[in-house]
């Protein structure tokens, strides 16, 4: 039987409010703590209630050392006492410190992003990558222990298979275990290979799903045209979507954008969230003019014949 899936709620996380979420990657790298501080402000001035990061943000940047995205949000928290007006959604198992998703160490990084995070409780927790090398049984174990201690509410997978999250689940139900309630997947107009297996557990499951990448690294934002140079860290990966399909997309997004006076990406976000099973897209902005579409998605609604539309021409 197809568990019921409520596209403005994840388990006890209520998302009525705002159907997107603002990702934090870039927050203590391409943001800087002044350019961060006003994202979130406007965001949650905007509407916006929820705010995804994770323990890994950004190791990957030179002089980083993992955990800069967190403690930026977690000083922002404090400074502005907003903790009961977000939704705070992190992840573990990718942090140099902490990698992996043994009991001991899920343990561990989860009081480090409560410390850096500068609060009691993480809202959305994420097993952020699967970890062959650890029983499935510890791993839920854990994350449900820790639900069982009240430091997180809700418990999330992401970048897991079809088969072992009907794993998962199994081994939930077996033990007595709190169930995840959401599913964070590579998802959008140009990546589409969710609508397969994936979707199908999440349906199974009921789990909300939140998709990253969801504006295709920047190209869903209609920057990366022919003829167009465009200054940005994801420039190489954007372009390698500039074909035939890539075309076609545009095309269609410039469409429904002129039709709703909106810009591009709004279409793009707001076609991602109006897929089945998807609960929030997940988008980062590293100034407040890429912040405008963001907002402008959280009330953009598409015709049918626009979402067909885009979805033929991404097909």
């Amino acid at each position: 039987m197809t568990a019921e899936i409520t596209a403005t709620a994840l388990g006890t996380l209520d998302l009525s409010r705002a159907s997107l979420a603002l990702g934090g990657n870039v927050f203590g790298w391409t943001a800087g703590r002044d350019a961060s501080y006003a994202i979130l402000d406007a965001f949650v001035g905007g509407g916006g209630t929820m705010i995804d990061t994770a323990d890994v943000y950004s190791a990957w940047a030179e002089g980083n050392r993992g955990g800069e995205s967190e403690t930026v949000i977690g000083e922002w928290l404090a400074s502005r006492g907003r903790r009961d007006d977000v939704v705070v959604a992190t992840k573990v198992s990718q942090h140099p410190e902490y990698p992996g998703l043994s009991a001991e160490n899920i343990a561990a990084a989860a009081r480090a992003s409560l410390a850096r995070l500068q609060t009691d409780r993480i809202d959305l927790y994420y097993a952020h990558f699967d970890d062959a090398a650890t029983p499935l049984e510890e791993t839920a174990a854990e994350f449900s222990r820790l639900v069982d201690q009240g430091l997180v509410r809700e418990i999330g997978i992401s970048n897991y298979s079809a088969n072992r999250i009907d794993e998962w689940f199994a081994i939930a139900e077996r033990e007595g275990l709190h169930r995840p309630v959401a599913l964070q997947p590579h998802y959008n107009l140009m990546e589409r290979g969710f609508e397969g297996e994936l979707r199908a557990a999440a349906e199974r499951h009921g789990l909300g799903v939140l998709p990253y990448w969801a504006l295709a690294k920047g190209f869903l934002t209609g920057k990366y045209r022919d003829g167009a140079t465009v200054d940005s860290q994801r420039a190489a990966q954007a372009g390698e979507y500039l074909d035939d399909r890539g075309r076609r997309v545009l095309a269609a997004l410039d469409a429904a954008a002129e039709a709703n006076d909106v810009p591009v990406a709004a279409v793009a976000l707001a076609w991602l969230r109006d897929q089945p099973t998807v609960a929030a897209p997940i988008a980062s902005a590293r100034t407040l003019e890429q912040l405008e579409p963001l907002l402008a998605a959280m009330t953009l609604e598409l015709t049918a014949d626009e979402i067909a539309a885009l979805s033929e021409a991404s097909a």
